[in-house]
């Protein structure tokens, strides 16, 4: 019996700590400072439709006129397509605004995409791990 004891807890342990590095992979705060957001608008260069993060490529003007291209990280396909969002919304040379989240590292022209409207108007809007709204 003190056999058993002893394997179940120390198994339970052992999920514990292996379960820590997994959810902070899933955690936006872990890299990303929900505090402080960038907005800007710009021009479609690239899509990556893939799992496990969608990546939108935008070049967008900084301050001085120059074009800067940035890279966001999004959640993955399955969650756009719960909320009824699909791959042929979105369009290389499309222009859009969005807004980012910055990363905690310092990291440039990188961001977690907290909201994009699109050329249409329509305004997708992502709250941390819920679904956009339809």
């Amino acid at each position: 019996m003190r056999h058993t004891f002893c394997g179940v807890l120390l198994g339970s342990f052992a999920l514990l700590l292996t379960a820590s590095p997994v959810l902070a992979h899933h955690s936006i705060a872990a890299e990303f400072d929900t505090r402080d957001t960038v907005t800007l608008t710009g021009v479609f260069t690239k899509i990556d439709w893939i799992n496990p993060h969608i990546y939108f490529y935008v070049d967008a003007k900084d301050d001085g006129g120059n074009v800067t291209r940035w890279a966001m990280e999004s959640y993955p396909t399955g969650f756009f397509h719960r909320a009824g969002i699909t791959r042929d919304l979105f369009k290389v040379g499309d222009t859009v605004t969005v807004v980012l989240y910055r990363p905690k590292d310092g990291t440039r022209n990188l961001g977690y995409l907290k909201e994009m409207t699109l050329p249409s108007g329509r305004k997708i809007e992502f709250d941390n791990g819920r679904p956009p709204s339809r």
